[in-house]
């Protein structure tokens, strides 16, 4: 194998991965921002934004912030708390990286909603353990079902403790894997009130991405875990330096941009410059070998770490399936997914849906890809008054009981 093109390969590829939107000429290393996520991008906008952290089982510090409505009427209420979760190499910046009438967080906000932004381990507005530094190999021993489990579920516990109310969660991608696989346990589910999945991911087999594909089958994911890289991270000068050696001068980027997550009809490439002051964010080798895993055994199961392994961790030659046929009836879902979306693809998304004991509510659009669901310029209209119409409905149904 020539390793430097497999490993040039693999980075276009986690860039634009699961989640991830970033694709222009010369991706330059941006200057690290300093402060909370709320100063940097929330109050600038005039939204009243707080930060919060709380603590993972096993010790992960996860920022959390708290949005208001700009409105003084609206403010003095305090709305139904909805809490979104983010791709792939994002973070909670993710929701209010458009105008405040195009992103889902600052829409929220200004509709009445008590806004909560999750960030999961890793990334740039929870990157701190107890005891752990981010040099330590063990800091990044995780992946989607660490964030699930522990991540996800303690954002959902405080929350719910703080609101004292159940909670609306929005996931995008990989918050898709993350609440499908909460949704199956008891504890968890009981303190959400309703579910609203961007582009829903519980089984992976079907992609139609060549690209991804190829990598998946020469088994990108074994070499970088074999050669010791435990953090993917494309803020490093390495990760820039090979992003401009593969854009600059070549293809342009815009082109790996669709080849891997499919084409996207709306997406506001007019904002590129200002995304990638935020985004990526980091993510673990061990996540990524996760994925590939989804996508090789078509199971939407717990990491595999061989028969051996499994037997000591799991008492079984198997890793557990989530089932997700135990998400409970009384959960309403709704769910949107696009015809040109090459990850979250529509016979996967089919089979998430033939799995689940419930019928979701569904918006499906034909152009859209996987991106425009966060970054299309028509978003608003689109998916996200639909989305606020469920969310409603729910809310009007729960008053009358």
């Amino acid at each position: 194998m020539n390793h430097p093109r497999a490993v040039a390969g693999l980075i276009i590829f986690l860039l634009f991965s699961v989640g991830n939107f970033t694709a222009v000429p010369q991706l330059r290393r941006k200057p690290q921002v300093t402060g909370g996520l709320c100063a940097h991008l929330i109050q600038s906008a005039g939204f009243p934004c707080t930060e919060h952290q709380t603590k993972t089982k096993d010790g992960f510090l996860l920022g959390l912030q708290r949005v208001s409505s700009r409105s003084t009427i609206v403010r003095g209420e305090t709305g139904h708390p909805v809490l979104l979760i983010h791709g792939l190499f994002m973070a909670g910046d993710a929701w209010f990286m458009n105008s405040a009438s195009q992103s889902l967080g600052f829409i929220l906000a200004d509709q009445g909603f008590d806004v909560w932004v999750g960030n999961v381990r890793g990334t740039r507005w929870s990157h701190g353990h107890v005891s752990l530094s981010v040099k330590n190999k063990e800091f990044w021993d995780w992946s989607w079902q660490e964030l699930a489990l522990y991540d996800l579920a303690e954002m959902i516990r405080y929350v719910n403790k703080i609101t004292k109310a159940k909670i609306f969660v929005v996931g995008h991608s990989q918050g898709t894997i993350m609440s499908l696989a909460v949704f199956t346990k008891p504890d968890i589910v009981d303190m959400v009130k309703a579910a609203a999945l961007l582009c829903p991911i519980s089984y992976l087999d079907h992609i139609t991405s060549d690209f991804v594909l190829r990598l998946v089958k020469i088994r990108l994911d074994e070499v970088i875990l074999a050669l010791g890289i435990h953090q993917l991270n494309f803020k490093s000068n390495m990760g820039t330096q090979i992003m401009d050696m593969m854009c600059d001068g070549h293809i342009h980027c815009d082109i790996w941009l669709s080849a891997i997550t499919g084409k996207n009809c709306c997406f506001n490439d007019s904002r590129i410059d200002f995304y990638l002051e935020y985004e990526p964010n980091p993510s673990s080798s061990k996540n990524l070998h996760h994925l590939f895993q989804m996508i090789r055994k078509g199971s939407f199961a717990m990491y595999d770490y061989g028969m051996w392994k499994n037997l000591m961790r799991y008492k079984q030659p198997k890793p557990p399936v989530f089932d997700i046929s135990q998400i409970p009836t009384s959960l309403p879902l709704w769910m949107g997914y696009g015809g040109n979306d090459a990850l979250a693809d529509v016979i996967d998304v089919q089979h998430t849906l033939k799995g689940l004991k419930s019928k979701p509510n569904l918006l499906y659009i034909e152009e859209y890809g996987h991106i425009d669901f966060l970054l299309s310029t028509r978003v608003k209209t689109d998916v996200y008054n639909d989305m606020i119409r469920f969310f409603n409905s729910v809310q009007k149904v729960s008053s009358f009981k």
